[in-house]
């Protein structure tokens, strides 16, 4: 399997934008082509560097679609919404990242500056120092969509 490497984008003084550092590795134990969406109760996207890859891959945009479409949890934090554009999941939907607004309002969908956005089954934040707001959140969508 592929080893994935991670970036952290950090805001740095003197700085107008986000600095990228290496972040961790980690494994990679499925290919986005073998995987079931209907084996999984929740879809969380990351942010960084990531969507601008995986946006094109058809395989990520069926996995996505499945979870748009069944109105299953979703978790997307910054640049994610790369990913909904692509997969045609973005239009009528409200999303959080300052320096994606264009795109997000070219898409249909509406941006929102906030910690976490709630948008029916999806919640969404800016980046890493939205964690915890973004997560609280989720916690509380999985709570009602995907009960244990």
């Amino acid at each position: 399997m592929k080893k994935l490497q991670f970036v952290v984008h950090d805001f740095t003084d003197g700085f107008d934008t986000y600095t990228e550092k290496l972040g961790y590795t980690w494994p990679a134990d499925v290919a986005f082509a073998d995987v079931n969406p209907a084996d999984y109760v929740a879809l969380v996207i990351p942010g960084g560097r990531a969507p601008e890859y995986i946006r094109n891959d058809p395989d990520v945009q069926r996995i996505v679609r499945h979870f748009m479409g069944a109105d299953q949890p979703v978790a997307q934090l910054c640049h994610a919404p790369q990913v909904l554009a692509a997969a045609g999941t973005l239009a009528g939907r409200r999303t959080a990242y300052p320096a994606l607004a264009p795109d997000v309002t070219a898409a249909g969908a509406e941006f929102v500056d906030s910690a976490a956005v709630v948008d029916g089954q999806m919640v969404s934040a800016r980046a890493w120092p939205d964690h915890p707001a973004w997560m609280r959140e989720f916690i509380r969508v999985l709570r009602a969509k995907a009960p244990a």
